[in-house]
């Protein structure tokens, strides 16, 4: 087993003495875990394939519960403009810069409507490593740009929407895993500045540090199960925060009514638009609050965030777009549908299900450039995330971005690339030692309730022509090899699904060095027992055995 080493940060001459803080504790969990190894503790993946297990959905809990109202407190302004809310950290490329983003002024709802100027309030964010009583008194300041975007619908009935300000600042000549203090708004308006707030940026690249802990998240939603998500995911205190698709389910929600509805088009079938309401992305902004100040939270797109506008629907993705800042130019895609970043000894990919992902065109190109560049002595990890799932045994999605799989997924795992499901190492549907880990994730919470049918339970198996994307076409395909061979379904959980589950919950990934990393699942509804967890394992590193490229080691993947 790899020792954790001390690092030392590179760039300018500021940074040269900086190490990561964290080897001791990397230290005690490596000792920690040779014990639980001995004792016969929490599995790793060289004990696998693991046999496929399924704990059937709890009867006793629901299903899934209502979207929380807009007047919920935690949901309502908590500031008058023009102080900024809805204040969020998103990382950049590398440890030495960091993004924030928030919200001024107040939405707009209905027709005929007048969008702010954006550029009537500043985009200024005041920091330093010491708190400070006002503005004045940080050493540094640094200012960006702001944009509003709007949502129109050319049809009676339904409302058109026009955002606030939408700030964004990137701080630059950031110290590594040093806590910063700071400000953000207009400095030249009266109560135009944010309360003091404060970060910890991430390790410094290399092998040698990694994040505390990285949350993983997906189809989170804003019900009451997505509440109890994200307060499950804040005890466990993570330092990075994991948000791969279908945030705010903004477009399964009734304009003029209280509640949310699971099934927009059921309810709706002669509408002729999917309508979004955007004041629930306001909503979730707040919400998230208390933990995107403090936390970068990385995104990617899922399919609720398309939100067709116009005759046609051909304006698409325009909240996502504006809301969120990523380091997209950072990593040279130069769009928010895609980008890299490191943190400490981990390479981020994030990819985009809802663009062009055939492999002759421009994101597969990008990101084998940015496989080529990554030097695994540097960063041993290469963790890729994007919203739909490729290996699921459900019912729902089953199959459904095929497509994707076989245009990317070879040159995934020629890097050796790792994608609530847990796979066996797995490629091609073929049980593959060198195979990525994948995992689905997408039980935050939302409206639409948790799957519960399996696609190898009995009349449970969707037909070929069932589950469109909303992008790229159908490549369904029946299994040519294992007890499936000749079916498009299994008739027994498939070999490559170790574990399953339907319950609500949220995932962790602590990295302890180059060879080993925890994968914890927890479970909501053990949110308040003593060390429980819902699914555990360590996923480790095989470099000398998996070795395809020059400095490729295997990794995870969800």
């Amino acid at each position: 087993m790899a020792t954790p080493t001390r690092t030392v940060a590179a760039g300018g001459s500021s940074h040269r003495h900086w190490h990561c803080i964290q080897v001791l504790q990397l230290l005690l969990l490596v000792q920690c875990f040779a014990l639980l190894v001995e004792c016969g503790g929490i599995p790793t993946t060289l004990d696998g394939p693991f046999p496929p297990a399924t704990r059937a959905f709890d009867r006793a809990l629901r299903q899934g519960s209502d979207d929380v109202p807009l007047t919920d407190p935690r949901l309502v302004p908590r500031v008058q403009p023009p102080a900024p809310e809805q204040i969020a950290l998103a990382a950049s490329a590398d440890a030495d810069s960091l993004w924030v983003s928030w919200v001024t002024g107040r939405a707009q709802v209905g027709s005929n409507l007048a969008p702010l100027d954006p550029a009537a309030v500043r985009s200024e964010v005041w920091y330093g490593e010491r708190s400070a009583a006002d503005a004045a008194s940080y050493p540094h300041v640094a200012t960006g740009s702001a944009e509003v975007y709007s949502q129109l619908y050319p049809y009676p009935g339904l409302l058109n929407y026009t955002s606030g300000a939408i700030h964004h600042v990137r701080l630059r000549g950031l110290r590594p895993a040093t806590r910063y203090y700071y400000r953000c708004g207009d400095s030249s308006l009266p109560g135009g500045l944010s309360d003091e707030r404060s970060f910890t940026t991430l390790p410094a690249t290399g092998a040698g540090c990694y994040p505390r802990r990285v949350a993983v998240v997906g189809d989170l939603g804003l019900t009451g199960n997505s509440t109890a998500t994200v307060d499950h995911l804040a005890h466990n205190d993570p330092s990075l925060v994991l948000m791969v698709g279908d945030m705010t389910y903004a477009n399964q929600y009734l304009t003029t009514g209280g509640k949310g509805v699971p099934c927009f088009s059921c309810s709706f079938p002669n509408a002729p638009i999917r309508e979004s309401y955007q004041p629930r992305w306001d909503g979730w902004g707040r919400f998230m609050e208390p933990i995107t100040s403090k936390i970068p939270l990385m995104v990617i797109e899922g399919n609720h965030e398309i939100e067709p506008q116009g005759h046609g629907g051909e304006v698409t993705f325009a909240s996502y777009l504006a809301r969120f800042a990523v380091p997209s130019n950072e990593s040279g895609s130069n769009t928010k549908f895609y980008y890299s970043f490191n943190a400490g000894g981990i390479h981020f990919i994030m990819l985009g299900a809802y663009v062009n992902y055939n492999h002759t065109g421009v994101q597969y190109s990008w990101m084998e450039k940015d496989l080529q560049r990554v030097d695994r002595r540097v960063t041993p990890w290469v963790v890729a995330a994007w919203h739909p799932p490729w290996y699921n045994s459900y019912s729902s999605h089953y199959q459904e971005f095929e497509c994707m799989r076989q245009e990317m997924e070879e040159l995934l795992y020629e890097y050796q690339v790792h994608a609530y499901e847990r796979m066996n190492r797995v490629f091609n549907y073929t049980l593959d030692p060198c195979g990525p880990v994948y995992i689905g994730i997408g039980d935050g919470g939302n409206i639409e309730k948790i799957d519960i049918d399996h696609a190898d339970d009995p009349g449970k198996c969707p037909s070929p022509g069932d589950n469109h994307p909303e992008f790229g076409g159908l490549c369904h395909l029946n299994f040519t090899s294992g007890p499936a061979k000749g079916k498009f379904c299994w008739d027994q959980q498939p070999e490559w699904s170790a574990y399953r589950e339907s319950s609500f919950g949220h995932g962790i990934l602590e990295v302890l060095n180059s060879t080993y990393a925890l994968w914890t699942w927890h479970r909501n509804q053990d949110a308040y027992g003593e060390n429980s967890v819902g699914d555990q394992i360590y996923i480790v590193r095989q470099p000398d055995k998996c070795l395809l490229q020059p400095t490729n080691a295997s990794s995870l993947n969800w």
